[in-house]
């Protein structure tokens, strides 16, 4: 299934810096590379090697990220009925053992679960959208069906 094409605009700020860092990157790495096969016999030199896979996993990247970034559709304001659940929105939980828990729905390209970013293809998220507080959310995880609660919803950075 093809990714939801939706980003915040942070994550596509975030992108395009990505993208610059990596350019950048790869400029070192392709110096590298000729400074080590310079070097000789390029079967057996560790450095070359390795930096031949760098450089791969770089332009790999910069591949996804030139194809994707156009694909990508930035929602920056706030959706018309901000007491439900929509795109970009921070919505504490209660699961039903008692815990409560804070989670951001964004789009594929920036998840990170340090910063509690879900993306909006989960099940959860998708669970949650066009809810609104005192709802319930219920997914099925491994056969069991999890329920959760809506506490609060805000649309804020």
């Amino acid at each position: 299934m093809k990714s939801s094409p939706y980003i915040t605009k942070a994550g596509m700020t975030r992108l395009n810096d990505e993208l610059t860092d990596i350019w950048i990157r790869r400029r070192e790495v392709v110096k590298a590379l000729s400074a080590a096969a310079a070097e000789g016999d390029r079967s057996e030199n560790a450095e070359y090697i390795y930096r031949k896979k760098e450089l791969r996993g770089l332009d790999r990247r910069i591949r996804y990220l030139q194809k994707r970034m156009p694909d990508l559709r930035v929602i920056d304001e706030k959706p018309s009925d901000d007491f439900k659940v929509f795109f970009a929105a921070w919505v504490t939980l209660e699961i039903e053992e008692g815990d409560k828990v804070q989670y951001r729905i964004v789009g594929p390209d920036e998840i990170d679960h340090a910063q509690e970013y879900i993306s909006l293809d989960s099940p959860l998220a998708q669970a949650l959208m066009g809810k609104q507080v005192d709802d319930e959310a219920a997914i099925i995880l491994q056969g069991n069906t999890k329920r959760y609660y809506i506490l609060s919803i805000r649309y804020d950075g």
